[in-house]
């Protein structure tokens, strides 16, 4: 088979279509690349997804924050640290040296009422909450380089989460479902009426990427059931308004989730991305249950990258991509992003080993 160009090879590859080899694509902690270009493996500025010739990549247009016109107000702020509240009224401090998930120290919205009071009013699906000449750039440079490209978004949990955090929103699944139906019912119609504004305006991508973190270690953070009841008729509404512009959707969810993906899939997933090992998510088990009707990305355990040990990393590729690579729907990726203690030696060998083992013959 020829070469495919990463447009051509990633819009089957999540179609389980026959390709010409697995595609690539990574996420990279801010210190890796730091690290790998102050040792002279990448040019000042240079970036991973063309230094590895990645097939994808994802631009999040996208302004969901409740007060998009100022996300962040400075409290104080160190040589080491910021503290600040967001545009949803969230206090949050991050470290400025080091890749880091922020630490969330109030939040402004605790209940229904402060929901309804003072973010509700705010999320008007208006052209001012789209990045739309990031946008349009993006897109250029990825079509230019011959590279698939994602329209990417946070989705309803993942904005509830960051809007309230886990402990209120979780206790309201439970006690307070019909608060969540209003809170997701918002933001879904929110995410559908900015797409259909960004595509009118700035033209369609090649697919629509969606981060939902609904796991943690061994377990979901809801039940199937909450899931049904509360989350997938939001999925369903934005990943099959998603397919009605002929895009395939991904969802990437950190943790363990393969309780939900029987429904993911019935409300319109078309890949999941992470596969996170060390939270139990496996491979080759999820490829064997629903291979046939959804595509991968990632599941290849980062802590093994972290030895360093090239002969470890065979082992991980090995005992995988083979087995994942039948209905051509797998895409290279590790289970999460790969941090600075990753040699620029042991990723370069794991992409060139993983392409080698995910090369069709024919």
């Amino acid at each position: 088979m020829n070469q495919m160009t990463g447009i051509e090879r990633v819009g089957r590859i999540l179609k389980r279509q026959k390709v010409d080899r697995i595609a690539v694509c990574e996420a990279f902690w801010t210190e890796t690349i730091r690290r790998w270009t102050a040792e002279g493996h990448l040019s000042a500025d240079e970036s991973p997804v063309t230094h590895f010739n990645f097939d994808l990549e994802n631009f999040n247009p996208f302004r969901l924050i409740g007060d998009y016109l100022q996300p962040r107000k400075v409290v104080s702020e160190t040589d080491e640290a910021v503290l600040y509240e967001d545009g949803n009224g969230v206090l949050q401090k991050r470290l400025k040296l080091t890749t880091n998930v922020p630490q969330l120290l109030s939040y402004k919205v605790k209940t229904r009422a402060d929901w309804e009071e003072y973010l509700k009013p705010l999320l008007k699906p208006i052209p001012d909450r789209l990045n739309l000449e990031g946008y349009r750039q993006a897109m250029e440079q990825a079509h230019a380089a011959g590279r698939f490209f994602f329209a990417s978004s946070m989705n309803v949990f993942e904005l509830l989460r960051a809007l309230c955090g886990h402990e209120t929103i979780l206790m309201a699944m439970a006690l307070e479902p019909e608060w969540i139906e209003d809170m997701v019912q918002v933001y879904a119609n929110l995410i559908v009426s900015l797409m259909e504004i960004l595509f009118a305006k700035a033209g369609k991508p090649d697919g629509v990427w969606f981060y939902e973190d609904m796991g943690f270690k061994g377990h979901t953070f809801f039940s199937p059931d909450m899931y049904r009841d509360l989350i997938k008729p939001a999925h369903r509404l934005t990943w099959q308004f998603a397919h009605s512009q002929g895009l395939q959707v991904v969802c990437h969810s950190c943790g363990m989730v393969e309780p939900l993906v029987p429904d993911m899939i019935d409300a319109g997933m078309d890949c999941l991305q992470a596969m996170e090992v060390k939270a139990g998510m496996d491979l080759v088990r999820l490829y064997r249950q629903f291979g046939d009707r959804i595509s991968f990305i990632g599941g290849m355990d980062t802590r093994v990258l972290l030895t360093n040990d090239l002969h470890a990393v065979d082992q991980e590729l090995e005992a995988k991509i083979p087995a994942v690579t039948g209905r051509y729907g797998y895409i290279l990726h590790s289970d999460h992003s790969v941090p600075s203690e990753v040699d620029y030696a042991t990723y370069h060998h794991f992409v060139q080993r993983g392409v080698e083992l995910g090369t069709y013959k024919a």
